[in-house]
């Protein structure tokens, strides 16, 4: 199961590779060395890096705020569809039981 990382956690990193890119010579070289430092996964410091450069509109992408959102969407979409069923159900429930011509 992965890990769960504060976000302030994960700012804090992110910050770092940028910060410390120009060291390195490389993003992927600074996410190298942070992450060892930090004792994170080096793909996952990765993905957290090119993900913040997508929320700031550096990279093409789906932000974070967008995803979130789509997320939140498609929860409540299941939530209604599961209504929706048990509403029908019991509507054709009812219908039985008050047809007079089913006595």
């Amino acid at each position: 199961m992965p890990k769960r990382y504060l976000p302030e956690f994960r700012e804090r990193a992110v910050r770092m590779v940028l910060d410390h890119a120009e060291d390195y010579g490389s993003k992927t070289a600074a996410c190298n060395a942070v992450s060892s430092q930090l004792g994170i996964s080096r793909e996952a410091l990765r993905r957290w890096v090119n993900q913040a450069a997508v929320d700031a509109g550096a990279r093409p992408g789906v932000s974070t705020a967008e995803s979130d959102e789509v997320k939140a969407l498609k929860a409540e979409n299941k939530r209604l569809r599961e209504a929706n069923e048990i509403l029908r159900q019991a509507s054709i429930f009812f219908a039985r039981e008050l047809d007079p011509h089913r006595r």
